[in-house]
Formats: structure tokens, sequence, C-alpha cells
């Protein structure tokens, strides 16, 4: 086994606290990956203090500055992605592969926002007054609190406090609980590249700490990532102070599929939708809604690809989906598949329950078929392996279903139809489309976010993520 790892609070640019809670490895729960610390409101008051006192020097110091270090924090990240992937894997329990594609992608996000914190720009207009110009520009607005999910333990820390970062904000994150030790992992290679003091701040920690940071009055703005009922308390407590606010909340992503469509293309994107990082990801393909035609036959192919699936211990070269991050989350995924099967769902693939070598989290990859859209299978996130079919009619039938729940973040289509296929770009209720991938999968330097339960406040990643971590100001002046 690895050794344990010791973590700690990084304020002010300092490691302080001793841990003492346990990070298991959801693989073999023999293993305690890290021990980390257990912060309170003293810490995050400690943590934004930092950040306050760091705020105007990072603030006005040149945009170059925060860009280089971004962009050695990104070649650093880069060049170890090998072993803060395998930390990453060993930690949350996504295979390999995807630990270390995980890590590179949140090096890319630093690169990207290293650019960005060049490009700020804003906008010279013509007043409607002779003599008198206007002017736009942006301004970075203080201190933000991040709290970050564990589904994607470093990609959505790096997404959220690499453009706030780069337009001169100064930030404390709460990582999620089960992850703290990837997180740290990247706090530690932000400051390695440069980062002053107090600009970047971690405090670990329960639920208390994000309650801190939401309710601190010296916290400008709050970004969220997680399940939807906390964030509506995140959402209730920033607004009472008149915070900034960003949500994201999950989703229940409906796959269609067409009667025109590639039967082994439609299953291969079903798989990898539904399936792959355990199911773990907000944009996963939960609903397959399938029409009559081609029902049968996409049905059984998916049963058979699904059953096929290796699952094991995340590091194992031939494992394709690792376990879940938590003996609760776990026990979420089999408590859904027990409601769907009373409720009338047949289940096709999958279903039992595990055993391997070393004791471990691990959800066996299920596909239940037969199901109704007013199921609780399709309409609650269960974020696990498990997907559900739903025959439809014809394409109206299956854009009503697919528009038919509280959740609006990603929703695909598979058809040869263009027609079929523009029209769902327009129509569907969601704040991502994908006609012919799957509904996981995004890139790192274009906008992301939903619709309805999904999400609220402006949109992450890419240029977009100027709106929530600047302030526009609007100038006029007379000669």
């Amino acid at each position: 086994m690895t050794a344990t790892i010791e973590l700690s609070h990084w304020i002010n640019g300092e490691r302080r606290g001793a841990g003492t809670v346990e990070s298991l490895n959801p693989s073999d729960t023999r293993e305690v990956v890290a021990l980390a610390p257990e912060g309170g409101a003293a810490e995050v008051d400690e943590a934004v203090a930092a950040a306050s006192a760091a705020f105007d020097g990072w603030a006005g110091a040149s945009p170059e500055v925060r860009s280089d270090v971004l962009d050695r924090a990104g070649t650093l990240l880069m060049e170890r992605r090998e072993a803060v992937g395998r930390l990453l894997s060993r930690e949350e329990g996504k295979t390999l592969a995807e630990g270390i594609g995980e890590t590179a992608r949140a090096a890319r996000i630093l690169k990207y926002f290293a650019g960005e914190a060049l490009r700020l720009h804003g906008q010279n207009l013509a007043s409607t007054r002779p003599g008198v110009e206007v002017q736009t520009y942006r301004q970075p607005v203080g201190v933000f609190g991040l709290i970050t999910p564990w589904n994607f333990p470093i990609a959505i820390p790096a997404w959220k406090a690499a453009p706030a970062l780069a337009f001169g904000n100064t930030v404390v994150i709460k990582p999620a609980s089960h992850t703290p030790a990837t997180a740290e992992a990247l706090v530690a290679i932000l400051h390695e590249a440069g980062l002053p003091k107090g600009v970047l701040n971690l405090v670990i920690g329960g639920g208390r700490v994000g309650q801190a940071i939401v309710d601190h009055k010296d916290v400008a703005g709050v970004s969220f990532t997680g399940s939807q009922g906390v964030g509506a308390g995140v959402a209730a407590g920033a607004a009472a102070r008149q915070a900034r606010v960003q949500l994201e909340m999950g989703g229940k992503n409906p796959l269609i599929v067409l009667d025109d469509a590639d039967l082994d293309r439609a299953v291969n994107i079903a798989l990898d939708g539904s399936f792959f990082a355990t199911g773990q990801r907000c944009t996963a393909s939960s609903r397959l809604i399938v029409q009559d035609g081609i029902h049968d036959r996409f049905v059984a192919a998916l049963a058979e690809k699904v059953a096929a699936l290796r699952v094991g211990n995340a590091l194992d070269p031939d494992t394709q989906v690792g376990p879940a991050v938590s003996e609760a989350q776990r026990e979420t995924s089999y408590r859904y598949i027990d409601i769907a099967a009373s409720e009338g769902g047949r289940v096709v693939a999958g279903g039992g329950r595990l055993n391997r070598q070393a004791p471990g989290w691990y959800v066996e990859p299920t596909l239940i078929a037969d199901t109704d859209p007013a199921m609780r299978i399709n309409n609650e996130e269960v974020f696990g392996p498990v997907a559900s079919t739903i025959r439809v009619k014809d394409y109206e039938e299956a854009l009503a279903v697919a528009n038919g729940v509280e959740f609006g973040l990603s929703a695909g289509i598979v058809t040869q139809s263009l027609k079929h296929a523009r029209d769902f770009q327009r129509r569907a209720k969601a704040g991502m489309t994908m006609v012919n991938l799957a509904t996981a999968g995004v890139d790192y330097h274009v906008p992301f976010g939903g619709t309805k339960a999904s999400s609220y406040g402006p949109r992450e990643q890419g240029f977009a993520a100027a709106d929530f971590f600047t302030l526009t100001k609007t100038s006029y002046s007379a000669g």
C-alpha cells in the first residue's frame, strides 16, 4: 500500500492544521489515502481575512503577472499528470486513464485562463450626447468562495479558481470531503508556481466550512457545484446578503435514439455517456429515450455491452469502471435499482452485488428497460452507473419526454436526420445539446451550464467565465 498523505489547510500561503479525518481508497477501503484536517468558521475567517488583505495587490498587478503564474502552474500540473492522476484515482475511484485525463484537462484549463488574463476587454461606444464618450471595462470583484464536488476533484476546482485568479480576484476553496488530497495537490502547485500569499486559500472540512463561506460578509461571490438541495441553501444564503452566486446542481440527462440512428454508434454513445466514470458525472446519460422501431435491438445490444464492462480497482489497467466514491453513493445506486424494479422496470443487465478481492464500493453497471417517464428512476438523479430506457413512438414524443423533468443540463440525440437534429438543438430544454455524441464530455474553453433546476447564475468556463468573476463598469467622459 502507498503511504498515507498528511494534509493541511492553506491559509495566507502557509500550511495549517493537522490531519485527523480519513480519506479512504474506494477501490480498497483498507487503505487510508490521506488524513485531512477538519476546519470550521474560525479557519474560514482567517482565510477570508488573508484573501481580503491580498486582494488589492493581486487585482492591481499586471495581467501578465497573473498569466505567468497560471501558465507555470499548468506546465507543472501537466508534467505531473501521471502522479496526480494516480492520486485522484486512488481517492475518487476513477480509472487511472480517467484520472490522468482529468488532471491533464485541469492543466489545460490553467493555461487557457493564463491567456484570458491578457484578453479581458471592454467597449468604446458613442454616447447619445455630443462630445461625450462611453467606455466599458471589467474589474475584479473581490474574494470568491468556491465550493467544489468530489466527482471532478481537480478539474472543477481548476475551472472555478483559474478564471477567478486570472481576472484579479482572490479565493477561498472548500473541496469535497471525499477528495481533499486531490484539491490540495492543485493548490500546492499553484503556490509553487509563484502565487502570492493569501491570494488562494484552502479550507478543508464538512458542511460547516461551506456554510461559513456562504455567510461570510467579506465573500463577494460564491460558486458552488453539488446537489440541488444544498445548492438551494447556498443561493438563499448568498442572496440574503446580496453576494454573487453561481450554482451547478446536476441533471437527469436524456439521450434520444431515433429509428434512423446507426445502431452500433448509438449503443457506444449510450455506453460512454451512461456508465464510464462510474456514472458519476452530472452530464451522464441516465435516461435513454428510444424510438419503437429500433428499441428492442438497441436494448439487447446495449445490455450485452453493459454486462461485459470490467469493474474493478481503479488502478488496474484492465478496469473499465471503477468503484463509487463512497459507501453511501454505492447504496444510493442499489436503492434506485430496487425502486425501479418495484415500479415495474426490468433489469436487463447488472443489478447484482459485486465482490472483489479487496473490499471496495463497487456497483455493477445496470440497465433497466420497460420504464415509464413518471417513474422515480426517470426523475431523480442517481449519480451512479445506472441507466433506464423509455420506449416512444416518434420524435415528438421523445422530445416531450426529454423535456419533461425538472433538470436541464445536457441533452443528446442520435439520428441521421438533419431536420430532427436542428429541431432538437432549438427545442431541447437544456443548457447543452449533443448531436451524435454522448451527453457527457465537454470542452474546457466553451461555456458550461444548464437550465431549470440544473443551474443558476452565469455560465462557467470559457469566455463566459468573465461574466461572473468580473464587474462591468461603464465610464462616461466629456472633452
